[in-house]
């Protein structure tokens, strides 16, 4: 697959990386978590004979540079950034967007915001824990984490998150696709941002569902096969999908299943939008 072609953006605050490849109609991938563009590169090459393939790095991560200090981030930020991307990108038509896990929260907040510039949006897995019947466990659980790595650093916090999602010790041992291990370095570098800054902000917003029932024709909700016991993944996406006169659509893997069954995961993409 050939190379992306790269380019900066400047918008309030911050400058943000953004790449792109192949043809036709823009697909905005959000990436989640402490990832950057690199998060979907294993599963692009299914894509781009069908789309412009965008992506790019949320500022505060990896090559999008702050302006300033960095501070708790805000989803409404984060999602006009998205817009001024697809404003450079395809200003004169409409985008299908996927985002994934926090990049799945910008994304109903892109939809809800701006439903006129979007085709299709796909919310994978949004850990939006005040949608959840009970978010207290599970809020105090984020909040520990933070509290974890602010004690003990990243790899006790990743692991206290781990145990907590009832983790899969399976999934530690398997391997990046080679298309994303490039990434690696980057996503480690940039999990302190994503504990002490993202987490608890973007989990703890509230998305305004009067807003995505009005555009429910335009999104899709999804979960992962394997995240079923997952509460905090796989709750928020099937209760907004009850909530928006829909249901809740299945994709391969858990809750980075575009990094664990790319090709399967790409397929189920193109199907839905």
């Amino acid at each position: 697959m050939n190379e992306p072609t790269t380019g900066t953006l400047d918008v309030p605050g911050a400058t943000l990386h953004y790449e792109y490849r192949g043809r036709g109609p823009v697909l905005l991938l959000i990436p989640g978590g402490a990832a950057d563009a690199g998060l979907y590169a294993a599963m692009t090459k299914e894509l781009v004979t069908r789309y412009t393939v965008v992506s790019y790095d949320p500022r505060g991560l990896s090559r999008s540079r702050l302006d300033g200090p960095l501070t708790d981030q805000r989803v409404e930020v984060w999602s006009d950034d998205a817009r001024r991307l697809l404003d450079l990108l395809a200003p004169n038509e409409e985008a299908s967007v996927l985002g994934s896990s926090s990049g799945a929260i910008v994304a109903l907040d892109l939809l809800a915001r701006h439903p006129e510039r979007l085709r299709r949006v796909v919310a994978h897995e949004p850990p939006l824990l005040e949608l959840l019947p009970e978010p207290a466990p599970h809020r105090a659980l984020f909040a520990d984490v933070r509290e974890t790595f602010r004690t003990q650093g990243v790899g006790a916090a990743m692991a206290r998150f781990s145990e907590g999602l009832g983790g899969r010790p399976g999934d530690r041992a398997t391997e990046l696709p080679p298309e994303i291990q490039e990434m690696a370095p980057r996503m480690h570098a940039n999990l302190p941002v994503f504990l002490e800054h993202i987490l608890c902000p973007f989990s703890g917003s509230r998305p305004d569902v009067a807003a995505l029932q009005r555009a429910a024709d335009r999104l899709v909700l999804a979960v992962g096969r394997d995240s079923r016991t997952q509460e905090p993944l796989y709750g928020p996406a099937t209760r907004l999908a009850d909530l928006t006169g829909g249901k809740a659509v299945e994709f391969p893997g858990g809750h980075v299943g575009c990094t664990e069954h790319p090709k399967e995961f790409a397929q189920q993409l193109v199907e839905v939008l």
